[in-house]
């Protein structure tokens, strides 16, 4: 598994609040990030899996360390999180190649869900600053 991409942004606002909203990615759920379409499969917990455009992608939520992975069927998995920062939350988006065998496709597939990231992550922080009333913005490294 390499990763991809990796993006940052702070919010101030503290790391529960944050991921209060962000992980709440069920269906009618209140995070940015929520996947809009069809449960096909849902487990006990916060697992679980939906049907979008018809592609499955999985998601997870792990409370613990405040983050939501959201995996396609072939090479894409998306982990998001919430982390301590001094002005609040940081929150990172890493992007990983996780297709077995044949990976060197994945550069042909991977650009456009790549060359697009950087705009939706911006549309999700600034989506939760506004759920939170706090400011937030991207990191430029």
């Amino acid at each position: 598994m390499g990763e991809l991409l990796e993006l940052q942004a702070v919010i101030e606002a503290a790391p529960d609040e944050v991921a209060k909203i962000l992980l709440d990615v069920r269906p009618g759920g209140r995070s940015p990030i929520a996947i809009r379409g069809e449960v096909a499969e849902a487990g006990p917990g916060d697992d679980f899996e939906m049907v979008q455009d018809g592609s499955r992608i999985t998601v997870s939520v792990d409370r613990a360390r405040r983050s939501v992975t959201l995996q396609g069927e072939w090479w894409y998995r998306g982990v998001t999180s919430v982390e301590p920062d001094p002005r609040g939350s940081r929150v990172v988006h890493r992007i990983f190649n996780v297709a077995q065998g044949h990976g060197w496709a994945v550069r042909f597939a991977a650009r456009g869900p790549l060359n697009s990231a950087p705009r939706t992550f911006a549309e999700t922080v600034h989506t939760l600053g506004e759920l939170l009333g706090v400011a937030a913005w991207v990191v430029d490294d």
